[in-house]
């Protein structure tokens, strides 16, 4: 809070009748510095507002678990990072790029755009070829089926489809055709949980066949930062094994609508990828698309 406060001393008694008019060049001066610092004070206590009235964002990554809840309504999110992945049995390493869209249009359903732009691929061997593709582009939606209060925790649906096959080579669970999931979010003793339970389609071909997911993250803050572990599995129906990873990462909020984050993932069976790192940021727009 700012004060501003004016004060006069005159040992000369004043009268204010006989003051002469116009005001003098010094007073107009004065009550114009007045008028400006009020001005100043009044546009700073308005962008101060519309700061704190910027809903937070609600960030999915780095792990491979979905929250239950969903984004602020009527506000674009944005969550993008890059990927490096090294000792995969598709490709010796890979760099790629992901971005995911969300939009919720009520309070219980959410819109959803995924795509990898771009994958470059180290194939290995004797070439030692890269090869630079672009990934899937799928979209869904995600709705909130029961609303966490008190102990009872946030219980939502969500299905992806694949709008776009793109070419380039796909790590540990591999492409799909579509999918749905069960997300199961809550927060115990200052723990976040979230659960995901998934079931894709796989097609090769004329082959299609069923795969299924577990996931299982858990994080808690450490002063201004998130530490998140997570551990995942995912059949893999095409080859006939298990895909199974251990992640931790680190995230920090550098505002209310921006959340920047880090970490790695560890395969824990042979076809798994052996190391991933990876790093981006979680943007929420903070101009609502349309009125309340």
């Amino acid at each position: 809070m700012f004060v501003v406060s004016i004060a006069y001393t005159d040992p000369v008694n004043l009268n204010l009748a006989e003051m002469p008019l116009p005001l003098s060049k010094v007073t107009r001066s004065r009550a114009v510095c007045v008028l400006l610092c009020l001005f100043v004070l009044l546009c700073t206590g308005r962008s101060q507002t519309a700061a704190d009235s910027t809903p937070e964002a609600n960030p999915a990554r780095p792990t491979v678990s979905t929250p239950a809840t969903l984004t602020p309504v009527g506000y674009l999110q944005f969550e993008n990072g890059g990927l490096y992945a090294s000792g995969s049995p598709e490709v010796e390493g890979q760099f790629s790029v992901n971005q995911v869209t969300k939009l919720a249009v009520s309070s219980r359903l959410q819109l959803l755009l995924l795509s990898e732009p771009f994958a470059v691929s180290d194939t290995g061997g004797s070439g030692g070829t890269r090869d630079v593709q672009p990934g899937d582009v799928l979209g869904g939606v995600q709705g909130v089926v029961l609303k966490g209060a008190g102990r009872r925790p946030t219980v939502s649906l969500s299905y992806i489809g694949r709008v776009y096959s793109g070419s380039s080579p796909d790590l540990d669970i591999g492409s799909f055709q579509q999918s749905a999931a069960v997300l199961v979010s809550d927060d115990i003793r200052g723990f976040h949980f979230d659960l995901n339970g998934l079931a894709n389609e796989q097609v090769d071909g004329k082959l299609r066949r069923a795969q299924f997911g577990q996931t299982l993250s858990v994080s808690h803050p450490v002063g201004a930062f998130t530490i998140a572990g997570e551990i995942w599995h995912f059949s893999q129906p095409l080859t006939g094994g298990n895909a199974v990873g251990n992640l931790w990462a680190l995230s920090y909020p550098v505002r209310k609508n921006l959340v920047v984050d880090a970490g790695f993932n560890r395969g824990l069976t042979g076809t798994s990828t052996r190391w991933e790192g990876f790093f981006g940021f979680t943007y929420l727009l903070p101009h609502r698309l349309w009125g309340r």
